[in-house]
């Protein structure tokens, strides 16, 4: 399977947002989440990093 989980790094803190992600899409001021069930979310973050041998995401604000 090629979904992540991605997560929202906060401090030293990371808090996992949304699990099976498929897709994720820059819009103006953030990012469109696409989960493989079709669930969606838009957050006002950044990418920080990939981790993709682990299927990770992590994101800041």
């Amino acid at each position: 399977m090629c979904e992540a989980n991605v997560y929202m790094i906060k401090g030293e803190e990371e808090e996992m947002i949304m699990e099976a992600v498929d897709t994720v899409e820059p819009e103006d001021d953030g990012l469109k989440l696409t989960s493989i069930f079709g669930e969606q979310k838009f957050l006002k973050a950044n990418i920080h990093s990939l981790a993709l041998v682990d299927h990770k995401i992590f994101l800041k604000e």
